[in-house]
């Protein structure tokens, strides 16, 4: 995934969904299944990373919110 055409987190998570319900299916062969399996470790990567972005940066604010200089 590049920088301009990265889905969004709800995109990402989406398409993800969709990837584990056509591997619970079975109804793929081996290579498509592999496939679908790395698309799948992409995805999850990339939520987590937008995951945890979101999460330092409600630390940050949470940090702000609580020392006396953020207010």
């Amino acid at each position: 995934m590049t920088e301009t055409t990265a889905p969004s987190y709800e995109q990402a998570l989406d398409q993800l969904r969709r990837i584990v319900q056509q591997l619970e299916s079975g109804q793929q062969g081996l290579e498509q299944s592999l496939q679908l399996f790395e698309q799948g470790i992409d995805l999850t990567r990339f939520c987590d990373d937008k995951l945890k972005s979101v999460e330092d940066r409600v630390k940050i604010l949470l940090a702000r919110h609580q020392s006396p200089e953020g207010v």
